[in-house]
């Protein structure tokens, strides 16, 4: 399994976290994981993307600094699409 798998699948559960958060109103839960979450999207900026990825990421970080009341399903649709692309895409689960 490839570090970029790892990473992408991260951010995936972290942005989950930060919806379910947000949805049951536990806002310092949420917070802790929007944290997390920017963390991942700083380790990605670090490896070759590709412009999905990089698109996506921008569309994360956001949503992700917007304070809107749709970020909780901002941050659950992200998750989908970062974890769809994890799981789909044969070039991340082998090894470089």
């Amino acid at each position: 399994m490839s570090s970029q798998m790892l990473i992408i699948g991260s951010l995936a559960m972290d942005l989950k976290r930060v919806a379910l958060g947000l949805h049951r109103g536990s806002y310092a839960m949420a917070n802790r994981f929007k944290q997390e979450a920017l963390q991942r999207v700083k380790e990605l900026e670090n490896e070759k993307l590709n412009s999905y990825l990089k698109n996506l990421m921008e569309k994360t970080k956001k949503a992700l600094g917007s304070r809107e009341d749709r970020t909780a399903e901002d941050a659950l649709m992200y998750s989908t699409l970062f974890q769809n692309y994890a799981t789909k895409n044969p070039a991340l689960r082998r090894d470089p």
